[in-house]
């Protein structure tokens, strides 16, 4: 066979042996594969990721971890013992190497970012944003972001089961951390969701309603249900997705005998009505991918669910490479029938430089994996451009590589550029990291960045402030 630059080789899927690890070493599988054990035993702080991973993991590890919580952490600490189980999988907590294979594991880079992972110089762009892609600024009620012609975002509820040190929505979810005082919904939640149905009644023009959050994992079931039976009974709505990144952090919900039952009534429904029901999933790396994860989306096509799709985000040290990325796309296809749809650039939130890749390496990863995969299942490498949307990496109309300055242009209005005759013709900015970018760039931002505010508190939600 001819040698090519990635070798396709099928994998099967292992779940890790949760035992390996002091704190679970007596932990049954009927246990483990209960949602409740694993929710009521997520780590949220150092002294439960001690009680889990025991003296194998070196103190200055979690020196490093609460020194990033104190300064630099955007998001709290929540890990299920689902995530924590395949961070550095093949390695025992009695092993030599256990410490540095947690500091070199995928998984653990973006789920558990220690103060050693950031970028030193630059941990936050000059350009940085709480709210990047300004979505609070698009609410067309609270939570409800109209940013897109045809369809809308509807936030349902602030939390998940899981928290990503990356998250877009790093503002809103989540608990506060000493340096992000979170901002909080005022409507109870009743309220909130009975407006944005109304605003999507009286709004023929949606079609497509993303159902996110947070995570909508975290939503009572009966509530979840009844909002999207809802949204079914809307004759303009089409396409619905239910975004959870818990399908891959916590499969143990998604295959719960209510969640499963809940999910075939809607399903039915969706189907009598000629809308599609699919499921958003977040997966980053490919040993994320488990055979608990496989059932979880089986369980959902069983369930009548049209399509489970992947949005992945391009992370440095998590799947920065074609071979990695080939990797996490062939796992999630092969084994788990998961369409790789999506991979984010990474959001410009504080703190994030260390994850962020340049437009340069992100076109490079794109025509890397081009033609390994097949055309419906090879992902598109997207960049989400404030007040523009997503577009294709190479879609930029000019691209300065010595400031690291993408510019960008869009075809549609947002509610904000009602009436703005410019807003189909003007550019729009999008930075690559600042670290990233050959030394006269670095004196250009240096000398532009006085008086820049980069702080993590820095808010563009007036709406919830």
């Amino acid at each position: 066979m001819v040698e090519q630059p990635y070798a396709y080789q099928r994998r099967d899927l292992i779940e890790p042996d949760w035992r390996r690890l002091p704190g679970w070493a007596g932990v049954s599988r009927e246990e483990w594969e209960s949602a409740q054990w694993q929710r009521a035993h997520c780590v949220k702080n150092i002294a439960q990721l001690r009680a889990v991973t025991g003296p194998g993991l070196a103190d200055a590890f979690y020196t490093d971890a609460e020194r990033d919580q104190r300064e630099r952490a955007t998001m709290s600490m929540l890990l299920p013992p689902q995530m924590i189980n395949t961070i550095a999988p093949s390695v025992p907590a009695s092993d030599p190497g256990f410490t540095d294979a947690w500091y070199a594991d995928p998984v653990r880079r973006y789920m558990l970012p220690v103060f050693s992972d950031r970028q030193p110089e630059w941990p936050s762009h000059p350009c940085a944003e709480r709210d990047s892609l300004h979505e609070a600024d698009m609410w067309a009620t609270e939570g409800l972001t109209h940013r897109y012609p045809t369809k809308v975002l509807a936030e349902l509820l602030p939390t998940c089961p899981q928290y990503c040190g990356h998250c877009t929505r790093m503002d809103l979810v989540g608990n506060s951390t000493p340096t992000v005082p979170k901002h909080k919904l005022t409507l109870n939640r009743a309220d909130r969701l009975d407006a944005m149905l109304s605003y999507l009644r009286r709004t023929p023009g949606v079609r497509d309603v993303v159902v996110s959050g947070g995570d909508v994992a975290n939503l009572p079931w009966p509530r979840l249900e009844a909002f999207v039976s809802a949204l079914l009974e809307i004759s303009s709505i089409r396409d619905i997705r239910l975004a959870s990144k818990a399908l891959m952090g916590l499969p143990q919900h998604w295959l719960s005998d209510e969640v499963r039952a809940g999910m075939a009534r809607l399903a039915s429904v969706a189907r009598s009505r000629g809308v599609s029901l699919a499921i958003h999933t977040h997966v980053n790396a490919a040993q994320s991918v488990t055979p608990l994860v496989a059932r979880a989306a089986e369980a959902m096509f069983e369930a009548g669910v049209r399509d489970v799709r992947n949005q992945g985000v391009l992370l440095r040290g998590v799947n920065d490479s074609p071979s990695a990325l080939l990797d996490l796309c062939f796992a999630l296809l092969d084994e788990a029938r998961i369409m790789p749809y999506y991979f984010y650039m990474c959001d410009m939130i504080p703190g994030a430089e260390h994850w962020r890749l340049s437009l340069a390496e992100a076109r490079a990863l794109q025509e890397a994996i081009m033609g390994y995969l097949p055309g419906f299942a090879t992902p598109r490498l997207v960049c989400d451009v404030p007040y523009v949307g997503k577009r294709w990496v190479h879609q930029a109309t000019r691209y300065d590589t010595v400031r690291g300055i993408s510019y960008w242009t869009k075809n549609y209005r947002t509610a904000l550029e009602d009436g703005d005759d410019l807003a189909l013709a003007r550019e729009y900015e999008y930075y690559d990291p600042v670290h990233l970018l050959p030394a006269e760039g670095k004196v250009w931002w240096l000398a532009r960045s006085t008086g820049v505010s980069a702080s993590p508190t820095a808010s563009t939600r007036s709406a919830i402030s």
